[in-house]
C-alpha cells in the first residue's frame, strides 16, 4: 500500500525541499513517486537532481497524486487553489505547508468536504531531526491523520495539535532553529576567546547542544531539573549561569518566541 503512495508538491521552495530530502533519506517514498510543480525551473532543477519528477502544470500534480502538499507563498495560494479546485476529488488528501493560512480558509477555497490538513515543519527535517505539528480540517479522518503522521515520523518528531498552536510552533521551532544557531555560535566564540581553535569549538558546541537535547527527550525530565544536576555548589557551572541570568538570557529568548509567534499571526492577516 505505502509503495503505491504518490506524493505531489504544488510549489517547490525551501520548506518543501527540506521535507522531500528527509523523506527520500528515510527511504519512505521513492523519488520516482514524487511529482513537484513550480512556475519556473529555478527550484525544480534541485528536485530533478534528487530523481523526482517535475512539471510546470499544477493540475498535473492533482491528476497524478493522491497526497498533495501545498507549498506556495501565502499571497500566491488563493490563485493556485482556484486553479486546482476543479481537479480536487474525494480521494485527495491535501496538506498545506503555507504559513498563516487557516484550515477555515483552505476549506472555503477548496471543494466542500475536501480532506485538508495543515502542517508546519522546520528545517532539520532535511536530516530527519525535524519538529513538525499538524492539525486536521473537518473532512480529514483518523486514518488520514495517521497516514500523514506515519509518513512524516521518518523526518523527526511529528505531533497532532490544535490549530491555535501552529503559529506558536513557528515561533518556537520554525524560527527557533535560528536562535539555537546564534547560541551555538556564541558558545563556540567564547571558547575561541579562551584559546581553542574555531573548528573544534564549533564541533564541540554542536555536540553539546545535541547531547543536551537528547537527554531532555530521553529522560523526559524538566530542563530545570537537568540543569540543577550539572550545578555543584561553588562550581564552574553556577558561576557561568549567574552571568547568563545577569544578561537576561531567559527573558530575551521568551521575547523572541513571542515576537516570532506574533509575526506568524500577522502573516495570516496580511
Amino acid at each position: 500500500e505505502a509503495e503505491e503512495l504518490r506524493v505531489g508538491f504544488v510549489g517547490a521552495g525551501r520548506m518543501a525541499g527540506g521535507l522531500v530530502r528527509g523523506l527520500l533519506r528515510a527511504g519512505k517514498v521513492p523519488a520516482s513517486s514524487i511529482l513537484a510543480s513550480a512556475p519556473s525551473d529555478r527550484n525544480l532543477d534541485a528536485w530533478r537532481d534528487l530523481g523526482c519528477r517535475t512539471t510546470h502544470c499544477n493540475l498535473e500534480v492533482l491528476q497524478d497524486c493522491a497526497l498533495v502538499f501545498l507549498a506556495t507563498k501565502p499571497h500566491v495560494l488563493p490563485g493556485v487553489l482556484q486553479e486546482i479546485r476543479p481537479a480536487v476529488g474525494p480521494h485527495h488528501l491535501v496538506v498545506s505547508l503555507v504559513a498563516g493560512v487557516t484550515l477555515q480558509k483552505l476549506q472555503r477555497l477548496l471543494p466542500a468536504g475536501t480532506k485538508v490538513l495543515r502542517l508546519m515543519p522546520n528545517l532539520p527535517c532535511v536530516v530527519q531531526a525535524g519538529a513538525m505539528v499538524f492539525s486536521r480540517g473537518t473532512g480529514a479522518s483518523d486514518e488520514d491523520a495517521a497516514l500523514l503522521q506515519t509518513l512524516l515520523s521518518s523526518c523527526g518528531l511529528c505531533e497532532e495539535v490544535p490549530e491555535s498552536y501552529i503559529n506558536i510552533h513557528t515561533g518556537l521551532s520554525g524560527s527557533g532553529v535560528a536562535y539555537v544557531y546564534l547560541f551555538a555560535e556564541a558558545l563556540a566564540e567564547g571558547a575561541v576567546k579562551m584559546g581553542m581553535p574555531g573548528g573544534l569549538a564549533s564541533r564541540i558546541a554542536a555536540q553539546t547542544l545535541l547531547g543536551a537535547a537528547k537527554m531532555m527527550l530521553e529522560t523526559g525530565e524538566h530542563p530545570a531539573k537537568l540543569r540543577g544536576d550539572v550545578c555543584t555548589p561553588g562550581g564552574t557551572t553556577i558561576h557561568a549561569l549567574h552571568q547568563l541570568e545577569k544578561g537576561a538570557l531567559r527573558a530575551t529568548v521568551m521575547n523572541a518566541v513571542e515576537a516570532a509567534t506574533k509575526r506568524a499571526c500577522d502573516v495570516g492577516e496580511d
